[in-house]
C-alpha cells in the first residue's frame, strides 16, 4: 500500500523535485553502507522484486548498485 501512495507522490512532483530526491536517497545509501562497514546490504525477495519491477521501466544506461545475493536468495 505504501507503494501506491509513493507512485501517486511521485506523479505530482516536477523532474527537479525527483532528481533532488534521487540525490538525497543516494546519499543515504553512501551513508548507511558505511556505516555498515565491511558487512554487505541484504535485500529480501520482496526487495528484488520490487526494484526488478521499478527497474525495468528504466534507460538501460540507469544502474542500480547492488550486492551479491546472498544465502537467502
Amino acid at each position: 500500500m505504501t507503494d501506491a501512495f509513493a507512485v501517486l507522490r511521485l506523479l505530482t512532483m516536477s523532474d527537479g523535485d525527483k532528481v533532488a530526491e534521487i540525490l538525497a536517497l543516494r546519499r543515504q545509501i553512501t551513508v548507511l553502507e558505511r556505516q555498515l562497514g565491511g558487512e554487505r546490504v541484504r535485500f529480501t525477495r520482496s526487495d528484488r522484486a520490487f526494484l526488478a519491477a521499478v527497474l525495468h521501466r528504466l534507460p538501460s544506461s540507469w544502474t542500480l548498485k547492488t550486492p551479491a545475493a546472498g544465502p537467502d536468495s
